[in-house]
């Protein structure tokens, strides 16, 4: 550590405003070239440091972007849920049905859900990859309506690729009502839903499918059952 602030503090502010001529600035620039060739562990030492920084500095971003839009994520009437209402920790899912790591966190998700029943899930419908993923989404939202939402969204994640024909297959499958599902996807709740979603997401500058809110964190990308509990218990811990 006692090699980093002067290294850190001649990379970041340029030699010349300090008023050196340009022979002692070419000078300096290979003293410290020099000593980094001699002394590699500074460059450790400092992408360590560098490292932490921005760890730091995007909790922060995180925390203050969660702060702002904590009601809509939170406590959003229009999204679906699961879980534990009064779950100490939440996790709210941006997802896509035909998104093949979201179909993987699926299975991964319910387990935590059955092995941790102290979690409230949030479902955001974030169709982004096709017009059969809007299709898709629009169907499930609008099975709220007739009380098959969770059985149409698992159906759908278990769907080798979701369209309109197929998501109407699986529906009718599943006993729903297809001519009033349809008629529901209409809805401005439901359009509602997906445009919060695209707000929040781009809030959080997600740029791909899955992406999870975990308590007063991000997590970008598909996480296994154990990742899932780590993440969660870290949650916690924060919080206290």
């Amino acid at each position: 550590m006692r090699y980093i602030l002067p290294f850190v503090f001649l990379l970041l502010n340029p030699i010349t405003a300090w008023g050196f001529s340009a022979t002692e600035t070419q000078n300096i620039k290979e003293l410290v070239l020099e000593t980094l060739r001699e002394n590699p562990e500074i460059l450790i030492e400092l992408s360590t440091l560098l490292k932490e920084k921005q760890a730091q500095q995007r909790a922060e971003t995180v925390k203050k972007t969660i702060a702002v839009y904590s009601s809509a994520l939170f406590h959003d009437d229009n999204a679906p849920t699961s879980g534990n209402p009064d779950g100490d920790i939440t996790i709210v899912e941006f997802f896509d049905y035909n998104c093949g790591y979201c179909k993987k966190a699926a299975g991964e998700i319910r387990q935590l859900l059955a092995t941790d029943t102290n979690i409230k899930m949030i479902y955001r419908e974030w169709p982004v990859l096709s017009e059969g993923s809007v299709f898709g989404a629009k169907a499930a939202l609008a099975a709220r309506k007739q009380g098959m939402y969770a059985e149409l969204h698992q159906a759908l994640m278990s769907a080798p690729r979701v369209d309109e024909i197929s998501t109407l297959a699986v529906a009718e499958k599943l006993g729903l009502d297809v001519g009033q599902l349809q008629k529901d996807m209409q809805a401005s709740e439901v359009e509602q839903h997906i445009n919060t979603s695209r707000v929040l997401a781009q809030a959080f500058g997600f740029t791909g499918t899955p992406s999870m809110v975990i308590g007063n964190d991000v997590a970008l990308g598909f996480l296994p059952f154990a990742a899932l509990q780590e993440r969660v218990k870290a949650a916690r811990k924060r919080d206290k």
